[in-house]
């Protein structure tokens, strides 16, 4: 429970501006306090979201029993192999409270790799559904629609990751946002295993110690990319079985890499008969009903977070991926879309935005449940919010008055690189605009910064390297080949990825081969391009053969989360201006000690840069890292041996360096 007089003090120390908002605040938290009484009367969240274990298909001593929430239904029957599809000849009891139960006789009752479904019964009509709290369905290839399927193997899976899971945590998140299906170069879909085989070596040698899957649970749609999910408790079935989830989670644990689930608690799919979309035959069994209940944008629904059942069905949710797979935490989707009314489809403009009736009150009191709970299961484990409103608060701890998330995305980066690609010439950029969006975050609270996620990648919308290089990418990308756009093309990619790394304020997010500048576009197998998986997989073979332009971007990238790493740049605190120069496209800047200097001007290369040592002091400084060395397919103009004296000039004690066009550099301090 909250100590609301402590946390509206605590939350107004941390952000003044919130001061005329706290009767609005005050009535949240209370809210909060009140809903997190009745769930189970203030006891432990992990105690009571275990809705799993009560709800779905269990063995008993005797046999088996399955249980379902049908609060709308007249009747309910259990049909599958095991009665040979008969219809009614299984029905099932209400014991109360919407909750229908049937139990069967004998150890081999059910046996693993059945298929079942439910039907349900409603106004005189009966109709096919599958169980809400399945944990594994497969798709019935003669309907095109997915089944439930009982999972109960001989050898449960023998975990080996004890030394890290629930006892380690990266300091700072190096975030490799990631597709099973997508990840293998063959023109097909990939298996959990292959990735957990092949590609986890990569993401682990690029220098990334977390992994963020996307379209793990399960979604009959595979061009989706996961977001309409209809069994909530499946793994999908298309990468291969839970146990193979397990090995690769497993396998993550012993490189040292954390697994964060992707996980969609915003809306639902609103398909009939896979998922939760009337299965009791209501429109408001776990949704609002009426038009409250769709997500005008999306064609989605959208869950009632205000009733007990469905809450505890969502923490129920969260609990069994972490105990059940060992997840190390969660990336939250669609943050926005629960915390307000209109699911954030306005501008966000004042603080005025973030409270008034657009608030969905009881969506912000299951954020801060969803927190308190996973926490509670593992106080290892991270959460990070997919928020574009910058709610206030998003990531401070419920004691302070916030939501409880570790991290939100920064999602004005990304939007913040395509304007500019996409509107300006790059002589017009204005560096104290990329500075603020680079380095802006909410007081006391911690932020993941990306270029380029999964959503820059969708067809119709192009790739960091795609706007820079445009079609000249598909002839100009052999080592030999230069030109002056494929020329910059390369060296803005560096500079783009790494100022923003270099100011990510807590962590940093990449998106599966976007590290390599990976050509085209992510789209998956429709009408629309004949069923094609051309664009939807990673061609790993391009950074291999060493033929090509993407080896210097991936051995770039390897460099610059290896610096991230060893300087620890995302845990010694914000970076502090040195200076920005619009005129001529500089930006300069100490942090953990380090000096930064960052020219993106495109042809503008600078005889004499002053970069001031007064956070750094005395000393001789040398170039560590940068993008313009040959190794990453620069032309070396920045010498990589000399040691630069910080002495008294002109402009003040520090430095001065050559700073050529599109290039980045990093000193640090060595004895002189």
């Amino acid at each position: 429970m909250i100590h609301v007089d402590n946390a509206l003090w605590l939350l107004m120390e941390k952000d003044p501006y919130l001061n005329p908002y706290a009767g609005e605040i005050r009535m949240h938290l209370d809210r909060f306090n009140d809903r997190r009484w009745h769930l189970n009367g203030g006891e432990s969240l992990v105690d009571f979201a275990n809705g799993h274990h009560y709800f779905g298909f269990h063995r008993t001593e005797t046999g088996w029993v399955f249980r379902e929430w049908l609060p709308g239904a007249d009747a309910a029957w259990l049909v599958g192999d095991f009665n040979d599809w008969d219809k009614f000849s299984h029905p099932l009891k209400n014991i109360g409270n919407g909750v229908w139960e049937i139990e069967l006789e004998g150890r081999d009752a059910l046996k693993h790799g059945q298929f079942v479904k439910m039907m349900v019964g409603r106004l005189g009509n009966a109709f096919e559904r599958i169980p809400a709290w399945i944990t594994r369905c497969v798709m019935d290839m003669s309907t095109q629609t997915l089944c439930g399927q009982i999972w109960d193997p001989d050898e449960p899976f023998e975990w080996t990751d004890w030394d890290y899971y629930g006892k380690q945590r990266p300091n700072s998140p190096m975030i490799y946002e990631a597709h099973i299906g997508m990840a293998q170069e063959k023109a097909g879909i990939g298996t959990y295993r292959e990735f957990a085989d092949e590609t986890l070596e990569w993401i682990k040698y690029a220098g990334y110690n977390t992994i963020q899957l996307m379209a793990i649970q399960e979604h009959p749609y595979y061009a989706s990319f996961g977001y309409q999910v209809t069994n909530f408790f499946a793994p999908s079935h298309r990468y291969g079985t839970p146990e193979d989830l397990k090995y690769l989670i497993n396998k993550a644990h012993h490189l040292g890499i954390a697994v964060l689930l992707d996980v969609v608690h915003a809306h639902a799919c609103p398909n009939v008969g896979e998922g939760l979309n009337q299965l009791d035959g209501t429109d408001d069994q776990y949704f609002h009903g009426g038009a409250r209940g769709w997500h005008d944008a999306w064609k989605t629904r959208v869950f009632d977070y205000g009733k007990h059942e469905v809450i505890h069905f969502l923490l129920s949710n969260l609990k069994y991926w972490q105990e059940e797979f060992h997840f190390d935490g969660f990336r939250f989707d669609g943050v926005t879309s629960i915390m307000y009314e209109n699911h954030g489809m306005c501008a966000f403009g004042s603080y005025d935005d973030y409270f008034s009736m657009n608030t969905n009150v009881d969506g912000r009191i299951y954020l801060m449940l969803a927190n308190e709970l996973i926490h509670g299961v593992n106080e290892k484990a991270m959460t990070i919010a997919e928020d574009m409103s910058g709610f206030p608060g998003m990531c401070l701890p419920l004691e302070y008055g916030g939501v409880g998330f570790d991290y939100r995305l920064n999602m004005g980066a990304p939007d913040m690189w395509i304007k500019l690609l996409k509107d300006q010439m790059q002589e017009d950029w204005n560096m104290h605009y990329i500075w603020h969006e680079l380095t802006s975050c909410r007081p006391g609270e911690m932020a993941v910064s990306y270029c380029e996620s999964h959503d820059q990648a969708l067809v119709g919308d192009k790739t960091l390297m795609f706007w820079l290089a445009d079609a000249e990418m598909y002839t100009g990308m052999k080592k030999e080949y230069h030109s002056l756009t494929m020329d910059r093309a390369i060296d803005m990619h560096k500079v783009i990825r790494f100022i923003t790394c270099a100011l990510a304020p807590n962590g940093y997010l990449n998106f599966m081969g976007n590290e390599f500048g990976h050509p085209e576009w992510v789209d998956f197998p429709r009408e629309g391009n004949n069923w094609s998986y051309h664009y939807a997989r990673r061609q790993w073979s391009l950074v291999k053969t060493g033929d090509y332009k993407y080896d210097w971007l991936a051995a770039f990238d390897r460099s610059m989360t290896y610096h991230m790493a060893v300087y620890g740049i995302h845990c010694t605190g914000p970076a502090q201006s040195l200076w920005i120069d619009n005129e001529r496209k500089l930006v300069l800047f100490e942090r953990g000690g380090l000096l930064y200097a960052f020219n993106l001007h495109p042809t503008w290369s600078q005889e004499t840069v002053f970069i001031s040592c007064r956070l750094t002091g005395p000393g001789g400084y040398k170039v560590v890292l940068s993008t313009d060395d040959w190794p990453f397919g620069g032309q070396s103009r920045v010498n990589m041996d000399y040691i630069y004296r910080a002495e008294e000039t002109e402009f003040g004690f520090g430095i001065k360096v050559y700073l050529p066009c599109r290039t980045g550099i990093v000193l640090q301090k060595v004895e002189w």
